[in-house]
């Protein structure tokens, strides 16, 4: 496939092939680049006992597509849902956690925050670790790090000793105010590392070094409980590579957007939770700057889940904290807090493995449950049962196995039909095509809900974004999504069902370093502020320039707040040293922000700033501006004498007419920049599939992109122009 932005690779290579690799869900998707601008690619099921096998047959199997040896290339660049599916499943190490005494179930109490307020029965999530396993020591810092009960040796060796007599794979420490001082916390690792020298450590200071105790010591459990299962996947991964012939460097990338090498993944791998989807915001980004696109709602569905993220002004948007596994459909508060940098999106159980059944008030639901790729869709023919999202669109004549594009998938119409009816159908009274219908709308009416609830939390008004939709399902859905959210344009990428994969390609080398230094406007500690930022700088410097040595980006940030207030916004900083004038700057930085971000500021109230941030990033070339095509100069039409050799028609249900029509089916390969396809079509290729409803209109552009708009709207020139 061609791909127009192979020049924008964050380091130049000898011979310039790379490798992205995605583990997901259900498929694991891998992504050959070459230096001549073009790619390879190919889907496979993942192996979930080991993930690293389904990574290695698809390598083995795209290189002999390709032709080329693994010893060529360069680099492997790797993203995975592997440390966020332990957490939901609760399948990582068994984990203990120890911390200040008095503090034992601050990760149970949580804060008073209450994700539903007036429920007398709220059920708050499961804390990662038992009380059993938790342990504490006597000791106690101040918020400025300062002793206020010395640390107990006796109390320490207590804790040990139950740790050893516990049979513990690894130990998360978090004491209070850690993030001041880390004296007490690098302390129990030495006492615990001389008598358990093989069990994986992580303390606080060094995972989540931010102040709110509660976010902090739950991180720091996160990456405890991953780290074992993390770093025996990616050193058997590395391994089985170099006794194939890669001896390249492995990369992985990490929730904010950025390349770290395996030793870094390996001591934090909390950083790799939504490793893989922040693959695709990168990808999405690359294609919001190529269009000129400043605002866009990056749309990514899998076999597992979809993912929603804005994009403005061509950057992800981000975060300091997320969470993980809520419990409560899109409530915040209603999972597990991680403090770390991310691209910030929403995900919901909303694959194409999603399972649809029928809950005790007669509605369809879709999710979180998926049937992932053991034993997959019930059309897949390989287990399965229960119906899924996939199921549905065999069913509406979405997918055909003609035209599913996976080698070793052969879909069943049958299958899908009975595995409708027996779940869904049968419990409401329908036959398997309303019952597909059902399902159809429920998933894309939740995921329609995801992306306005994602939009109202940021402050956003999702008026004049364009859809940028990506995944091996999301080009299926887009267009109906497209339409309930009340868009007008709609862009599939070339290389969408990997797209993912292909957003490692463009990703940097990054790393973010944060530490809570609590100081206000007023009486600014300017001097510490300074010798903070220099150690935040150093520490990320150290970070990336473990994978490259090309020039570097560093950006500074600071969260601040009016005093009283619980949570800070962000104020971008100069990359210069403060001075005994930078109090006023500060302030006055803060208020514009505060403005835009509330519509006034509020005169008379402290200024506070409480954790800083260093990002360093490898600088990466801007993408080239797209010739945009916004007329066609051949109409591909239903029927019609102007056809591609091969078209066929299919029976499709089109929601916006809500009945079976005749649609085209077009192969995309088939189609040259400028030419248009007016639905209802059928856009068909390898690893995804693109439906243009009856009431829309794609244009094939330069870069092989689809871009898609309502058909009796002027908009899409208009916003194409």
């Amino acid at each position: 496939m061609p791909n127009p932005n192979s020049e924008n690779s964050p380091t130049s290579a000898a011979s310039g092939i790379r490798i992205g690799a995605d583990v997901g869900g259900t498929f694991t998707d891998i992504v050959v680049e070459f230096a001549d601008g073009t790619f390879e690619s190919t889907k496979v099921l993942t192996t979930h006992d080991a993930p690293e096998q389904g990574i290695l047959s698809g390598i083995t199997e795209v290189a002999q597509a390709a032709g080329i040896k693994l010893s060529d290339v360069d680099q492997v660049l790797h993203g995975t849902t592997l440390a966020t599916n332990a957490l939901i499943e609760r399948k990582g190490a068994k984990t203990a956690l120890v911390t200040t005494e008095g503090f034992r179930d601050v990760i149970e109490t949580r804060t008073e925050s209450r994700f539903e307020q007036y429920d007398l029965n709220i059920e708050l999530p499961r804390p990662l670790i038992e009380r059993a396993d938790r342990f504490v020591v006597t000791e106690r810092l101040d918020a400025k790090g300062d002793v206020l009960i010395p640390f107990d040796d006796d109390s320490a060796h207590q804790a040990v000793a139950a740790i050893t007599a516990g049979g513990y794979d690894s130990v998360a420490v978090g004491f209070l105010h850690s993030y001041r001082n880390s004296i007490n916390e690098r302390r129990f690792r030495e006492l615990l590392q001389a008598e358990l020298p093989d069990v994986a450590v992580s303390i606080s200071s060094e995972v989540s070094p931010q102040m709110r105790e509660y976010e902090r010591f739950n991180t720091v459990c996160v990456n405890a409980y991953i780290q074992p299962l993390m770093a025996s996947y990616l050193v058997r991964l590395r391994t089985e590579l170099n006794n194939r012939g890669a001896g390249c460097p492995l990369y992985l990338i990490h929730s904010g957007g950025g390349l770290i090498s395996v030793e870094t993944a390996a001591s934090f791998p909390v950083r790799l939770v939504e490793s893989g989807p922040a693959g695709g915001a990168i990808f999405a980004a690359d294609l919001a700057s190529r269009y000129g696109r400043d605002r866009v709602l990056a749309y990514d569905m899998g076999g597992t889940t979809a993912k929603i993220s804005l994009i403005e002004n061509y950057d992800p948007q981000t975060a300091k904290t997320f969470e993980v596994d809520r419990s409560a459909r899109f409530k915040k508060g209603s999972g597990m807090p991680i403090s770390i940098p991310v691209i910030e999106m929403i995900e919901i159980g909303a694959g194409g493995g999603s399972i649809a059944s029928v809950d005790t008030l007669s509605q369809i639901r879709i999710g979180p449950r998926s049937a992932g790729s053991e034993p997959g869709p019930a059309a897949y023919d390989l287990g399965g049962t229960e119906a899924t999202v996939t199921d549905a669109n065999v069913q509406l004549g979405r997918l055909h196995p003609d035209t599913f594009g996976a080698t070793d998938i052969s879909l069943s119409q049958p299958l899908a039909s009975q595995a409708i009816t027996s779940s869904v159908g049968d419990r409401l009274n329908l036959d398997a095509e309303t019952a597909a219908i059902g399902i159809s709308e429920v998933v894309d009416e939740n995921m329609a809900n995801a992306a306005r609830v994602h939009a109202v939390e940021n402050g956003k008004d999702l008026t004049g974004y364009s859809l940028i939709a990506f995944g091996g399902g999301a080009p299926l859905h887009a267009g109906r999504l497209m339409d309930k959210l009340g868009l007008h344009e709609l862009i599939i990428p070339s290389g969408a069902g990997v797209g993912s994969a292909i957003g490692f390609l463009r990703a940097p080398f990054s790393y973010e370093a944060i530490r809570s230094f609590f100081t206000t406007t007023a009486e600014l500690d300017y001097v510490g502020a300074n010798l903070m930022l220099a150690e935040l700088e150093h520490e990320a410097m150290t970070f990336v320039r473990e994978g490259t040595d090309a020039d570097v980006t560093v950006q500074r940030q600071v969260s601040m707040r009016y005093a009283g207030q619980g949570w800070e916004i962000p104020v971008t900083l100069d990359n210069g040293l403060f001075d005994e004038f930078a109090a006023q700057l500060l302030a006055a930085k803060f208020t514009k922000v505060y403005e835009e971000f509330f519509g006034r500021a509020i005169d008379g109230l402290p200024i506070e700033a409480v954790s800083w941030a260093v990002r360093v990033a490898s600088n990466v070339e801007k993408p080239s501006p797209v010739a945009i095509s916004a007329t066609p100069s051949v109409d591909y039409r239903s029927g019609k004498a102007k056809t591609p050799d091969g078209l066929s028609t299919r029976s499709l249900f089109d929601p916006a007419t809500s009945t079976r029509i005749d649609a085209a089916v077009v192969r995309r390969d088939d189609l040259n920049p400028g030419d248009g396809v007016d639905g209802p079509a059928i856009v068909v290729e390898q690893q995804t599939t693109t439906i243009v409803g009856s009431n829309h209109r794609c244009l094939m552009q330069s870069d092989r992109s689809l871009v898609v708009s309502n058909r009796n709207s002027t908009s899409l020139v208009g916003e194409l122009l």
